[in-house]
């Protein structure tokens, strides 16, 4: 009786370990750390003051007692049936200043802005090419 009785206890708690997922539970998709975007990779730039990378990327994961000019920014994203995504910034000081920075993000592809066409007094768009130079009297 005993027996029996520590195998199926055995067995319910090895079951407990296992991988094994129920079908049909839906599982949460769960973010841990610092999210990074690539706006913020943006608004980064050499020669900001420790207050200033805190303010546009928010406290640092890892603030490492060994390193104090070192900031440790990861964020991990795991969500059901997909590979984990991971990216993470580490931000280098001396002193007070941000001296240079690396990260898996890529920043946003800045295009320069192009003027506005000019517009007629009806509100539509002038191409200077198509209109005649004024004539001098």
């Amino acid at each position: 009786m005993y027996r029996r009785f520590a195998t199926a206890c055995l067995l319910v708690t090895l079951a407990a370990c296992s991988s094994l997922e129920f079908p049909g539970v839906y599982r949460l998709p769960i973010d841990q750390g610092n999210i990074i975007t690539s706006e913020m990779v943006d608004q980064l730039k050499v020669g900001m003051s420790r207050s200033q990378v805190e303010y546009v990327m928010g406290t640092p994961m890892v603030r490492d007692t060994f390193s104090p000019n070192r900031w440790d920014y990861i964020y991990t994203l795991s969500k059901p049936d997909e590979p984990v995504e991971r990216h993470q910034l580490t931000a280098y000081f001396e002193g007070d200043t941000l001296v240079k920075f690396t990260t898996d993000v890529k920043p946003t592809d800045v295009k320069p802005v192009e003027p506005m066409p000019a517009q007629n007094s009806d509100g539509t768009a002038t191409d200077p090419a198509t209109v005649p130079a004024p004539v001098a009297e």
